[in-house]
C-alpha cells in the first residue's frame, strides 16, 4: 500500500507498544525506516563485539591464564562471532533488520554469554550491575527492536542476574533489593527514552504521510481543474454537431492567417461551402437525419483539406474555409474535389435517385486589404452566384460568367 492511500490523520494514533494503531501505516513506517535501522544495527553489533573482546585483555590482567579467563574468552569470542555474524547478515540483507527470529537468536546469544560471564567474572556486583544497566540501555537505545521483544529481553536480564545472585553469588538482602531497584529504575529511563524517541519519529511520519496525501489531492485537483478547462475551451471552440471548429474559433484562428498573409505577402483563399436543398432534406427526413447530412458533409470536408487548411461551421448548412498558401487555382482545385466527394457520398435513409451536393464559392485575400470580411464577403456572393446558377458547382468572385460554374 501506497503512501498516498493511507489516512495518516484516521490511524496515526499509537497503542502501548508506541506503534500505530493502523497496521498498514506501521508497515509503511517500518518500510521507510528499514535502512536507517539497518545501519544502526550494524553498528550496534560492531560496538558490542568490540566491547566483548577488549573485555578478554581485562580479564587476562584479572585471572591470568587459568580456566576461568579461557571460559570467559570462549564465551565472549562466541558471542563476538554471533554479532559479527548478524552484522554481515544484515549488510548484505537490509530487510532482516526487521526479522524477529534472526535478531532475537543473536540477542539470546549475547545476553545469554552476558550472564555466563557474570557468573564465571570474579569482579565485584557493582561491576555485574553496571554491566547488566549498559545492556539494558542499549537494547532500549541502540538495538532497532519491537517493545514486546526488548521487555522480554530486559526480563530474561533480571531473571538471570536474580537467579545468578540467589545460586551462586548470594548478596545480602538489601544489595539485592538494591541491585533490582537500580536495574528496574534503568528499564524505566529506558522505555521512557524509547517511548519518547519512537513516538517522535511517528508523529513527524505521520504528518509527513499527511501532508504527501494533501499534496496528492491537491495535485488532483489542479489535474482535474487544467482537464475541466481543457474541456471547456474545446467546448468553447468545437461545433458540438459537427466536430469541426465553431464560428468563433475558426475567425480567431483565420485572422492569424489573415494578418500573416499580410505581412509576409503570401496568398490566402477563402471559401463558403452551402449543402445544397438541406432545408428541403432537412423538412422531408426529419432533424435526425438532417444533422447526419451535416456530420457527414463536414467530415468529407475536413478530409480533402491540406493539414494547413482551416475549416469551421459558418451556421445552418454553411461551412467556411481558410487556404493559407493558396492562390485561385490550388483554391479551385480544392473546392472541385470536394465537391466531387459530397457528390459521391450515399446514405441509406435517402432515396436512390436524391444525391447529397454542395456549392462553393471562392475568392481572395488582396494584397492592399485590411479586413477579412471584404474577402469573406465576395466568397458569399460568388457562392449566392453559384446557387442562382443551378448549385453544385464551384464560383471563383469576379470569374466571367463562362466560367463561373462547373456544373455537375
Amino acid at each position: 500500500m501506497t503512501a498516498g492511500k493511507i489516512e495518516a490523520g484516521v490511524g496515526a494514533s499509537l497503542d502501548w507498544r508506541d506503534e500505530f494503531h493502523d497496521s498498514a501505516l506501521e508497515a509503511l513506517f517500518r518500510r521507510s525506516m528499514q535502512l536507517q535501522d539497518a545501519e544502526q544495527l550494524r553498528r550496534a553489533l560492531w560496538i558490542v563485539a568490540g566491547i566483548f573482546l577488549l573485555f578478554c585483555a581485562a580479564d587476562y590482567l584479572l585471572l591470568g591464564g587459568s580456566t576461568p579467563f579461557l571460559a570467559l574468552v570462549l564465551v565472549r569470542t562466541f558471542v563476538a562471532l554471533c554479532c559479527l555474524a548478524l552484522a554481515h547478515f544484515i549488510g548484505r540483507h537490509p530487510a532482516q533488520a526487521h526479522r524477529p527470529w534472526p535478531l532475537n537468536l543473536v540477542y539470546s546469544a549475547t545476553l545469554s554469554g552476558l550472564l555466563i560471564s557474570l557468573l564465571l567474572h570474579p569482579g565485584s556486583i557493582g561491576l555485574h550491575l553496571s554491566s547488566l544497566v549498559v545492556a539494558s540501555l542499549t537494547l532500549y537505545l541502540l538495538v532497532p527492536n519491537r517493545l514486546p521483544w526488548i521487555l522480554t529481553w530486559n526480563g530474561y536480564l533480571a531473571a538471570g542476574f536474580l537467579l545468578i545472585t540467589l545460586a551462586w553469588k548470594p548478596l545480602t538482602p538489601g544489595m539485592l533489593l538494591s541491585s533490582l531497584l537500580i536495574l528496574g529504575f534503568a528499564n524505566l529511563m529506558g522505555w521512557l527514552t524509547f517511548s519518547r524517541l519512537n513516538r517522535l519519529q511517528r508523529r513527524q511520519f505521520a504528518l509527513l504521510v499527511e501532508e504527501r496525501n494533501v499534496n496528492r489531492q491537491l495535485q488532483q485537483e489542479i489535474e482535474e481543474r487544467q482537464l475541466l478547462e481543457a474541456q471547456l475551451r474545446h467546448m468553447a471552440s468545437v461545433d458540438p454537431l459537427t466536430g469541426i471548429a465553431n464560428r468563433r474559433h475558426f475567425f480567431e484562428q483565420a485572422e492569424r492567417e489573415f494578418r500573416r498573409a499580410q505581412r509576409e505577402g503570401i496568398p490566402l483563399a477563402i471559401c463558403m461551402v452551402d449543402i445544397d436543398l438541406f432545408k428541403t432534406l432537412n423538412d422531408h427526413h426529419g432533424h435526425a437525419v438532417g444533422d447526419l447530412v451535416l456530420t457527414t458533409v463536414a467530415a468529407c470536408c475536413a478530409s480533402v483539406l491540406r493539414e494547413t487548411d482551416l475549416i469551421g461551421r459558418y451556421g445552418g448548412e454553411e461551412f467556411v474555409i481558410a487556404l493559407p498558401r493558396a492562390d485561385l487555382a490550388t483554391a479551385t482545385f480544392i473546392a472541385e474535389r470536394l465537391r466531387h466527394k459530397v457528390t459521391s457520398l450515399r446514405l441509406p435513409m435517402l432515396d436512390p435517385g436524391q444525391r447529397l451536393s454542395v456549392t462553393v464559392g471562392i475568392s481572395q485575400v488582396e494584397p492592399d486589404e485590411t479586413k477579412l470580411e471584404l474577402a469573406l464577403q465576395r466568397a458569399d456572393d460568388a457562392l449566392y452566384a453559384g446557387k442562382s446558377r443551378g448549385r453544385n458547382c464551384v464560383v471563383v468572385a469576379g470569374d466571367a460568367p463562362s466560367s463561373l460554374a462547373a456544373g455537375a
